[in-house]
């Protein structure tokens, strides 16, 4: 199963079988049989301090979930409040938000005693109790907002029905039981109130750094909105910076989420608008409206980016990212999302992103550098696949050309598909040697993107290459998927963050155009249906009318793991420098 641990996950410590088999009777004993919830017990709620990340669950903020990470212990203990229990909930992890082959802790009340349990559920997604308790309950207490549930999960357990918790995306899900059930058994999943949030469980252990006196702040939120009464809204507005502005770092920024709404703003992020327009429209509106003027467009330079459950982003303490200034646009867009699934009518929200930022510049500016695959339709995805993949290469030559002789710190990454994909890991590889992974997301979700700041500064040199690969699951198309902009074509980046800035705005591949031509020739001559290679039907095109059989499909992967690339090599100008075409790595 992809998202539970198998015996070579991880090498851990077990116990032997018939030790482990005892050990496993005796915890499932206290599990099931022992009483843990005694309501009677009055209890102040845990301290915020204790449990510094915060998610709501549910879109009617009636479970909120809060957690720490010890990376000593190896776990994380979450707290769970729980505002209107009725006769239990179910709370887990799977590998994209599924309720089967999930592993999950279960609450549950016959309707006189409640018990608590580690369970996981098979493919047809029956429960069933784990021989191994790995969720360790550590207490439970009433509060006057309702009952806080606390309990400790270990990332690794050595447990095969286990998820393996991991850095980058984490799918949880929840269920909420309404009436009693007299076992574990008996919850029938398929009928309960259900759903799932996706979050970056494991994150970074960050000393934060020390902000200036001088500090000040701007708060860019969309004034007013009235939600719209659908399940999903982008919703665009226009800032402006005063006039004159001089250049600034911005040094940290956080979320200001207006109270009640917390679970419907899904994610957000600030853009400036591109310095070669001397004005732009105001707006506030859908981003998706025939109102929305064309020129917004040209506003996609990320300053911020926030999604549900981040905290605030600090940048390095001798790096800021500049805004202001000459060659500079005085204009932003603000973009939120919000998720409203059970459809709210009238729901008023003013929520944004608030800016810290100095006027006394740090050593270095930040800069943010584009890795992965260029947005062209020769890089192809058949149609049917479950785990395809494509590989886009920042080469030697690029980074010799281009990086300081000292190099670069790359400190924080956002990750970047569209519909399509699954994973994506970006490796530094040095002297044809993979030395170290900059991010890796293998639970990746295009609903859930943020700018993660790194565990530890990746440092980047003149001749190092960076590797970045994409996997991607099509089953549910039936024509192939082409890269470009638009939302069913796909993309494969990674916006790094990085100082000191350099020229490079841009380090990205493609297979060389010549031998896709070949391809298409090679599908004509063993194919009975032919592909036209004409100049004036274009590669999409093309790429619909290939006959998708096995030999079709393997041709293709081979040509993308072999062919030479073409290398794109850019300057925030546009201009390339002096680096195309490459052979793979």
């Amino acid at each position: 199963l992809p998202s539970m641990q198998t015996s070579g996950s991880k090498p851990c410590p077990c116990p032997s079988f018939k030790l482990r088999e005892v050990a496993s009777m005796y915890f499932t004993m206290i599990a099931v049989f022992l009483v843990i919830l005694v309501v009677a017990l009055q209890g102040s709620a845990p301290r915020g301090s204790d449990f510094p990340y915060k998610v709501p669950l549910d879109p009617r903020g009636l479970l909120e979930l809060s957690w720490n990470v010890s990376y000593p212990e190896q776990a994380v203990h979450f707290q769970l409040l729980i505002r209107d229990l009725q006769f239990g909930l179910l709370f887990g992890m799977s590998d994209r938000g599924e309720f089967e082959n999930a592993d999950l802790a279960v609450l549950w009340s016959d309707g006189h005693n409640s018990y608590f349990g580690d369970a996981w559920s098979d493919a047809e997604g029956q429960l069933h109790m784990d021989s191994q308790q790995d969720y360790q309950l550590l207490g439970a207490r009433r509060a006057p907002e309702g009952l806080y549930l606390l309990f400790r999960r270990a990332f690794s357990t050595c447990d095969p029905k286990d998820y393996l918790i991991e850095d980058g995306t984490v799918h949880l899900i929840y269920g909420i039981l309404e009436k009693p059930v007299h076992s574990l058994q008996a919850i029938n999943i398929s009928a309960i109130h259900r759903g799932l949030q996706r979050v970056q469980l494991l994150k970074p252990n960050i000393t934060i750094p020390e902000l200036p006196s001088d500090m000040k702040t701007m708060k860019i939120v969309a004034p007013d909105v009235v939600i719209p009464s659908q399940e999903t809204t982008y919703w665009c507005y226009m800032a402006e910076l005063p006039d004159g502005f001089p250049k600034h770092h911005i040094i940290m920024y956080e979320p200001v989420i207006t109270a009640g709404n917390e679970a419907l703003v899904h994610h957000m992020e600030v853009f400036q608008c591109a310095a070669e327009f001397d004005s732009f429209p105001h707006y506030n509106g859908p981003c998706d409206s025939k109102m929305k003027p064309d020129r917004l467009n040209y506003c996609r330079h990320v300053l911020a980016a926030w999604a549900m459950g981040a905290q605030a982003f600090y940048y390095p303490e001798e790096a800021g990212l500049a805004f202001g200034g000459p060659g500079s646009s005085r204009y932003l867009r603000l973009e939120i999302h919000y998720h409203n699934p059970l459809v709210f009518k009238g729901r008023h929200d003013s929520s944004g992103i608030r800016l810290y930022y100095t006027a006394t510049l740090r050593r270095y500016d930040a800069g943010i550098m584009e890795l992965g695959l260029v947005y062209t339709p020769v890089m192809a995805i058949p149609p049917g696949e479950d785990a395809f993949i494509l590989t886009g290469y920042c080469t030697d030559k690029c980074t010799q050309l281009a990086l300081p002789a000292a190099g670069i710190r790359i400190f924080a990454s956002q990750l970047h598909t569209h519909l399509a994909g699954r994973k994506v890991v970006t490796v530094l590889s040095r002297d044809g040697r993979e030395r170290q992974v900059v991010n890796a997301d293998g639970h990746y979700s295009p609903h859930f993107q943020e700018i993660r700041m790194l565990k530890e500064v990746v440092a980047v040199l003149p001749g190092d290459e960076l590797i970045t690969t994409c996997t991607y699951n099509t089953e549910d198309r039936s024509r192939a998927t082409v890269g470009g902009f638009g939302i069913l074509e796909e993309m494969c980046v990674n916006y790094v963050h990085y100082y000191p800035q350099t020229q490079l705005e841009l380090c990205k591949s493609a297979v060389d155009p010549g031998y896709l031509h070949r391809y298409f020739n090679l599908v004509n001559r063993f194919n009975d249906e032919e592909v036209c290679t004409c100049p004036q039907v274009s590669i999409p095109q093309q790429f619909f009318s290939v006959p998708w059989n096995t030999f079709n499909r393997d041709v293709l992967k081979s040509l993308y793991g072999f062919a030479p690339i073409s290398m794109h090599c850019n300057k925030s100008s546009a201009v390339r420098f002096p680096v195309r075409i490459a052979s793979q790595p």
